[in-house]
């Protein structure tokens, strides 16, 4: 049984794109806690935008390196293997990245060796304790908002992906993969910064901690989206590249079967 399973070139294809999927949801989660200059590295001056009122640089989170990917790979895996398929993976990733992140609390809460808090002087850190728990443990309403956005963001592409396609066929592999993108990014972007921000620096924060405005949470949240959009734009003939080579995987024969068969699950 194991033996005729890993002859299939369409199993095989599952767990190649299902792992890349996973692997790069989670990796987006977990270095998503750093918010880096766009402008500076790229050797620009910030921007200073003033968007919504705000003064506004393109300051993003090193997740976003990653998601138009995760979002790119849905389409994917959405041509071959349908609804049930991108559905089966958003949850099972969610899953995964929920349990590492209780994995991660369970690892800090662990009473750190003598030598292993000031293991990393010489290098600037003085406190290896305090800065594996400030890069791991995230707060709990990003995690939330990640979370829900993600599954939000996968379901509504997977919805997108299937009417677009019904109405183009096989042609306009780009107006069905780059759109349904551009319409998940969206509830994305705003979703995850609403209820980590909007309402998370509202419910439970210290008295004086900083609180974001309703503008405040549009500007970045179009700022982000603008930034994701113009990265799935970009990416488009990766897809036409993706596409190409799974076709000579499969053979003609077998990708047809199997698209029409994702197209009508």
């Amino acid at each position: 049984m194991i033996h005729n399973i890993m002859n299939s070139k369409g199993t095989k294809l599952f767990i190649i794109l299902g792992g890349f999927f996973i692997a790069n949801a989670l990796i987006a989660e977990v270095i998503g806690v750093k918010i880096f200059s766009f402008e500076q590295t790229f050797g620009f001056q910030p921007l200073h935008i003033r968007f919504f009122g705000e003064d506004l640089s393109l300051n993003l989170t090193a997740g976003v390196l990653l998601w138009p990917v995760v979002f790119i790979m849905t389409d994917i895996i959405n041509e071959y293997y349908g609804m049930k398929g991108v559905r089966f993976l958003s949850y099972l990733a969610a899953a995964l990245i929920t349990y590492a992140f209780i994995m991660f609390y369970g690892s800090m809460s662990l009473k750190p060796a003598g030598f292993f808090i000031t293991s990393k002087q010489g290098s600037g850190v003085p406190d290896m304790q305090m800065a594996y728990g400030a890069v791991l443990g995230q707060g709990g309403k990003i995690i939330i908002g990640s979370l829900v956005a993600f599954i939000i963001g996968q379901l509504v592409d997977v919805v997108a992906f299937h009417k677009i396609k019904k109405i183009t066929g096989e042609k306009k592999i780009w107006l069905r993969s780059t759109g349904s993108t551009l319409i998940s990014q969206f509830i994305d972007s705003y979703v995850v910064l609403f209820i980590a921000f909007y309402i998370g620096t509202r419910v439970g924060n210290n008295p004086g901690d900083y609180v974001w405005s309703f503008k405040l949470f549009v500007a970045v949240g179009t700022i982000n989206y603008l930034y994701k959009s113009g990265v799935a734009i970009i990416l488009t003939p990766v897809i036409y590249l993706i596409h190409d080579r799974i076709e000579k995987y499969l053979g003609h024969e077998i990708a047809k079967e199997m698209k029409d068969a994702a197209l009508s699950d």
